[in-house]
């Protein structure tokens, strides 16, 4: 719905906010007109950059630096998000990290610390809002997952056990808060044009070209998180919503 507010009033969290998709999603979701907590553990200046940016268009945003890997860290985000806004409705859990690594060549402590990113991070999140959630007449989560979690990819066992995970994740949560009226759903993106993605193509999207004959732009991902946060997606839960330009048919 652009060009509409249909947020305007609610808060959004969306964690692994400072560029590519988690970027698109933060600005797409102020543009709907809800003010916008844009995550990141690291990028600093880059987040920042993000805020400034909603804020230069005419909504609110604000910096949370915090490891979603730490419970108390990402306790006190989403205190310091209800501080400033008064309420949280909305909740991205979009961070992730996706290295590379022959199975044989995996450590423990690598494949533990992508899982932690992408499922652990997405467990605390969700937990940690869960009260200010229930207040809202409106709440929703969305989980970021991957293609790659469907169609499985060489060397990176970590990273599909994480985005298979967070399908798993999304079930359970769907079935578990509907009493409270919130949403839970999972958009899992293919082959998308981000910063680390402007060179060659990942083996598993060379054998699943995308049937429109494109790449995605992170912001197809973004217009589908809006949908599923907003007034024409309360009756869509608990679903993994493939935006891939039919490279994967579901």
């Amino acid at each position: 719905m652009p060009g509409t507010q249909e947020l305007k009033g609610r808060v959004a969290l969306v964690t692994g906010a400072s560029r590519n998709i988690g970027r698109a999603i933060a600005l797409e979701l102020a543009s709907a007109g809800a003010a916008v907590v844009v995550n990141t553990r690291a990028s600093r200046d880059a987040a920042a950059a993000v805020v400034r940016e909603i804020e230069g268009q005419g909504g609110q945003g604000l910096l949370a630096m915090a490891d979603v890997t730490n419970e108390a860290q990402v306790k006190g985000m989403i205190e310091a998000a209800v501080a400033r806004f008064g309420r949280l409705d909305i909740v991205v859990n979009n961070a992730a990290i996706r290295p590379e690594r022959p199975f044989g060549e995996m450590a423990l402590a690598e494949f533990r610390s992508v899982l932690g990113i992408i499922l652990d991070g997405a467990f605390l999140c969700a937990r940690a809002a869960l009260p200010h959630l229930k207040s809202s007449n409106a709440a929703a989560i969305v989980n970021i997952g991957g293609m790659t979690g469907h169609t499985g990819a060489a060397g990176r066992a970590h990273v599909v056990a994480g985005k298979a995970g967070l399908v798993g994740l999304t079930k359970a949560l769907a079935h578990e808060l509907s009493p409270d009226g919130i949403t839970v759903n999972c958009v899992v993106p293919g082959l998308i044009a981000t910063a680390a993605r402007t060179g060659s193509v990942p083996g598993v999207h060379l054998r699943n070209p995308p049937l429109v004959g494109r790449r995605g732009a992170p912001e197809d991902v973004a217009a589908m998180v809006r949908h599923l946060v907003g007034p024409a997606g309360r009756f869509i839960t608990g679903q993994s919503i493939h935006v891939n330009g039919g490279a994967f048919l579901a």
